[in-house]
C-alpha cells in the first residue's frame, strides 16, 4: 500500500468515525427523523453536483429498483436506527457495534444461500457477539432502558448485511452491476423518499446553534458524499479487500472522537471490547494484512 493510500485510509476511518460524532450532537436538538431527511438529502444534492461534473448518469429508469432497496437497506434505515440509538448511547459504542455489518453480512448469508460456515467464520461470529456482550454488559451508563437503543444499533449493522447479500446475489444472478457511485448517489435519493414519511411525526419545536447545523452539514457533505467518493477511490488504489480495512479502523476514531470532544470515558470494557469485535470481523471477513500488501507489491 502507498503512502498515498494509507493516509486516504486514514482519513475515510477518521469521517465515519465522526460521523457518529455528528450524530450524538446533532440528535436531541433535530430528533432521529429530521437529521437523516437532512443528512441523506445534503447527501443526494452533493453527489447530484458532483455527477453534473464529471458527466456521470444515474439511469433512473433502468434502476430505481435496486435504488430503491438500497436506499432503504443500505442507507435510510440504518441512518435512522443508529440516529434512534445516538441518543442515549455514547460514540464509542455506536462506532464499534457498528463494526458488527461484516459479521452480520456472514449470518444472512448462510440463512439465505446457504453459504459454508467454517470454524475460522464461526470463531469470528463467537468473538463479535462476546465483544458486544463485554462492550454493553459492562458499561456502567448502560442500563435496562437502553437495551432498544443497543437492540438499534444492531439491526443497523444486520441492515447493512443484508444490503451486501443483495449485491452479491444480483451479481451472481448475472445481473449487470451498476457503478458503485450510481449506487450511492441512487440510494441517497432513495433514502430520502423512504424517511419522509417520518417527518410528520418529528418534534415540530427545534431551533439548531450553527454548531447543530453545521455537524449535519458535515453529516451530508462530508461523512456521506465526500466519504462515498474517496472509498470507491480506495477500492480502485487497493482493492476491495484493502478498501474493506476501513471497517477495522472506523470504532478505533469513533472512540477517539468521543473522549476529545464529548468526554466519554475510555473504560476496560472499551479496551477489552472493541479488539474483541473487530478480531472477529477480520476473522469472519478473511482479512488479511499480509495479503493486502503482496497485492500492491505485484500491482
Amino acid at each position: 500500500m502507498s503512502l498515498s493510500s494509507l493516509f486516504q485510509l486514514l482519513g475515510l476511518s477518521a469521517i465515519w468515525g465522526g460521523s457518529f460524532l455528528f450524530m450524538r450532537m446533532a440528535v436531541p436538538a433535530l430528533g432521529p427523523a429530521v437529521m437523516i431527511e437532512l443528512r441523506v438529502l445534503f447527501a443526494a444534492i452533493f453527489l447530484a453536483i458532483v455527477a453534473l461534473i464529471i458527466k456521470k448518469k444515474l439511469n433512473l429508469r433502468q434502476h430505481w429498483r435496486t435504488f430503491l432497496f438500497l436506499g432503504l437497506f443500505n442507507t435510510g434505515l440504518p441512518f435512522l436506527l443508529i440516529a434512534y440509538a445516538a441518543q442515549t448511547l455514547s460514540v464509542s459504542l455506536l462506532s464499534i457495534i457498528n463494526a458488527m455489518a461484516p459479521v452480520w453480512g456472514v449470518v444472512i448469508g448462510f440463512l439465505w444461500k446457504g453459504s459454508r460456515l467454517t470454524v475460522k467464520t464461526a470463531l469470528g461470529l463467537l468473538l463479535g457477539v462476546v465483544g458486544v456482550a463485554v462492550l454493553v454488559g459492562f458499561d456502567a451508563s448502560v442500563g435496562w432502558s437502553d437495551s432498544l437503543a443497543v437492540m438499534a444499533s444492531l439491526a443497523a449493522a444486520l441492515c447493512y448485511g443484508i444490503a451486501s447479500n443483495f449485491v452479491q446475489h444480483n451479481q451472481a444472478e448475472g445481473a449487470k452491476p451498476i457503478e458503485p457511485f450510481a449506487n450511492a448517489h441512487g440510494s441517497m435519493w432513495a433514502a430520502s423518499l423512504w424517511l419522509l414519511p417520518f417527518i410528520p411525526f418529528a418534534p415540530a419545536n427545534y431551533m439548531p446553534s450553527p454548531t447543530i447545523a453545521l455537524a449535519v452539514v458535515a453529516l451530508g457533505v462530508v461523512c456521506s458524499g465526500i466519504a462515498y467518493l474517496m472509498y470507491f477511490k480506495l477500492i480502485v488504489d487497493i482493492g476491495a479487500p484493502g478498501a474493506l480495512t476501513v471497517t477495522f479502523l472506523v470504532p478505533f476514531f469513533g472512540v477517539l472522537w468521543g473522549v476529545l470532544f464529548l468526554a466519554e470515558p475510555l473504560s476496560w470494557n472499551i479496551w477489552v471490547g472493541a479488539p474483541v469485535v473487530v478480531a472477529g470481523t477480520m476473522l469472519v471477513t478473511g482479512f488479511s494484512a499480509s495479503a493486502l500488501f503482496k497485492r500492491k507489491r505485484s500491482s
